[in-house]
Order: structure tokens, then sequence, then C-alpha cells
């Protein structure tokens, strides 16, 4: 998460340090240089945000109008937890005249709530539901840059990436999915200076946590839970098995990987030929890898002749391109942090991978959505394709094009020199 301490060394006050960070934010969006004391989490997110063409005067989109965010959030996990989230930071937000604030996975606020007078002041700056505060379209803010991380953050003052939001201190957590351990959205503190301490960041993590084992107690109870398997934007595979997390190597992630994809099952040959280049690899490599992954997994949960799990295994990418077959392209890229198994070369795996990321590739261009169009660009899998520039170029507003646009002819002019 980086130095979680906003003081400057030598107990600089709060007004000396806002003028530091300015001057900081200033030189970064001069020339990129980072200057102290801006903290390593913080520097990272800039470096983000300046290779997503963030602008530091960008303005948040209203993605969700009223009666979509209405049935949207009555749907989201979340909102089961909602009670118990403002239960339990009502009183701090309301003695600090702060904000509570909720999104989803991808950034969008689902509920913003508090005082009468800090709601007016974040409505100004679009800090309302149904906003997208990604830090992809955004910037560093801590409700967006927390669910970019997966981990709890606090931006302060001028740490924020956008200067409209240099008047505000925020701090945000991460909520997980129990059990899959997908990220749901995150809980926002959102306020004055009177945020600005290692407390207010400690606080919203444990309402986080409090919210994670709220989720887990309304989960509907089952003698066999289902197995999932994560493998999108990961070098290493997670396998939920009968509740137990198992973190796989890389070999066993591919394997898994496969499996689920061919739930029928794969004879020996047939996952060699998955697994190696070499057409000539022996069957007795194949054996001692499922020997070693059954020895992992327990007895009885994958089975031979052919090679298959015992039980149904839900893989994330499974869920992508279900989502993509039915037309429900946002859902699918909710569930999308990255290409299958990244730093895999096994054939099999190179084959599916560019076949997910293809379809929803295709179905990304085709919606012609801002939103979605950015989230693509700004993830490395499409951080250089001039297609997908070009599309964004045409689905935003007029005056939001030049960037865009830059992006597609420096592109083509790397293509062109190669």
């Amino acid at each position: 998460m980086g130095d979680p301490s906003l003081a400057l060394p030598g107990g600089v006050d709060p007004v000396e340090r806002l003028r530091v960070l300015r001057r900081a934010h200033a030189a970064f969006t001069r020339d990129g240089s980072v200057e102290p004391p801006v903290r390593a989490v913080i520097a990272r997110s800039w470096r983000r945000c300046a290779r997503a063409r963030v602008s530091p005067e960008c303005v948040p989109r209203l993605e969700l109008a009223e009666a979509e965010l209405r049935d949207y959030r009555a749907q989201h996990p979340l909102a089961r937890v909602m009670p118990l989230v403002r239960d339990l930071v009502g009183a701090f937000a309301a003695h600090g005249a702060h904000l509570l604030a909720v999104c989803d996975a991808r950034g969008r606020l689902l509920w913003v709530e508090g005082e009468p007078a800090t709601l007016r002041r974040a409505e100004g700056l679009g800090f309302v539901p149904g906003a997208r505060w990604a830090e992809s379209a955004m910037g560093t803010n801590a409700p967006g840059t927390a669910v970019a991380l997966g981990e709890p953050v606090q931006v302060f003052g001028a740490e924020h990436f956008s200067r409209r939001v240099h008047p505000w201190t925020c701090a945000a957590a991460p909520v997980r999915d129990p059990r899959t351990g997908q990220v749901l959205g995150a809980v926002d503190i959102t306020g004055g200076d009177g945020l600005a301490h290692p407390h207010s960041l400690a606080f919203v993590q444990a309402v986080a946590r409090a919210a994670e084992t709220q989720l887990a107690l309304l989960a509907p109870r089952s003698a066999d839970p289902p197995d999932t398997l994560a493998a999108l934007g990961r070098d290493e595979a997670l396998l939920v098995l009968g509740g137990r997390r198992i973190e796989l190597g890389r070999r066993h992630s591919e394997i898994m990987a496969l499996l689920a994809h061919h739930p029928e099952g794969l004879s020996g040959e047939e996952l060699a030929c998955a697994l190696y280049e070499d057409e000539a690899v022996a069957a007795v490599t194949v054996r001692a890898e499922v020997s070693r992954l059954r020895a992992l997994l327990g007895a009885g949960r994958l089975l031979s002749r052919p090679y298959r799990t015992a039980a149904p295994l839900e893989a994330d990418f499974t869920a992508v391109t279900r989502h993509l077959a039915g037309g429900a392209v946002s859902a699918a890229l909710t569930r999308y942090p990255g290409p299958l198994l990244p730093a895999s070369g096994a054939p099999g795996i190179v084959r599916l991978r560019r076949r997910i990321e293809d379809q929803a590739r295709a179905a990304v261009i085709a919606r012609a959505d801002a939103g979605l169009l950015t989230d693509w660009v700004c993830g490395p899998w499409g951080a250089d394709d001039p297609v997908v520039w070009r599309a964004l170029a045409a689905a935003l507003p007029a005056r939001d094009r030049p960037v865009a646009w830059a992006r597609v002819r420096a592109l083509d002019a790397e293509l062109g020199a190669r």
C-alpha cells in the first residue's frame, strides 16, 4: 500500500504540507518529475494517470442516470450491507461533516451520503451517485485508486490528480466478495483536513472488513459451496475449493484453467498438447504434474481417463465470456482484470487467452461507450491499440477528443516505423 503516513518530515504543519504538495503536483503535471515528499503510492498513481492521459482539469462523467442507478444498486451485492455501513460510519461522518461514499468495482459512485452542506459542496465537484470516479477517469482519488489497486488508500489535498479535488481529503478501502476474493467496490470517507490522519484509514478499513464479514454471514448456506478459479490478470491462479483458498503454481494454474474450459475432460495426450510446445513430451510428464496437483487438491477432487474435475468449476473467464455472449459488456469488463494467465506460454492457454481478449475487445468497440473504451485503453492490454483509441476518440465529446487523437497518431507513427 505504500507509506501510510501523511506527515511530512520534521513535523511540518498541515498548511505547509498542502503548499509543498501543490508545488509537487505542479512539477509533475509540468514535466513528469516527482518531488519529495510525494508518497510512493501517490507517485505510482500519478504515473498511471499520466499514462492514461488523464487531465489535471478532468471532470467526472455521470454514467448511471437516476432510473438505471436505482435498478443497478438495488441488485448490487453491497446493497445488502449498506445498513451496517451507515450504522458504522454515520456518527463519524456527521461529527466531522464528512461524507460516506460507496462505489462499485469500476469506480462508479452508488451511494453518497452525509451532512447536507458538505453534500452540496460535493455536488459542485460531481461527487454524486452515478458519477464515475475511477482512477482512469478522475485521476488519483481514494475510492477510484482503492478499487484500481485492490488495497486501502488515503489521499490528502493536492495528492489528488484533479486540481478541482485539492481542497478534499479521502480514505477508502476495497470490499471483496468473501467467497471469491473479487473486489466488489470500496467504502470511502471524504471531507476536509480533519481526515488527514492515519486513524481515518484504519477506520475505513475496519468498516470494509465488517462489510465483508456481513456478506459472508448473509451468503446462502450450502453443504457443497461452488468451486471457483480466478485466473484473469494473474500469472498464478487462485482456486477456491470447498471453501479452501489455494494459490496454485504456474503449471497447476494452466492445468486447472484448461480443465475449467473443458468440463467434459481431456485425455493425457490432449492435455500434453495444450501444455507443451514440444509434442514429444512424454505422457509420464503430464501424469507427474497431475499427480502433484491431485495431492495438493485432496482425494477425489481430480479424476482421470479423461482428466477432469470431480465437481463443476466456475472460472472467472467463463463468467466473462458468458456475459459477453449475453451482450452484458459492462458486466463482463467489471469481471475482466486482465488477460488469462498472461505469463503463460502454454499453447492451449495462449489460444484461449487470445480468444477471450478478442471477444472482449470486439464487444467494447461495438458498444462505442466512452467509459468502457477508456477502461480498455488504460489496461496494459489496450494501451497500444490504435483501433480502440480511434473508437474512443469517436465516442468522446468533441472537447475531450484531442488527447485520444494524439495517441492514435503516435501509435500509427510507431507502427509505421517498425
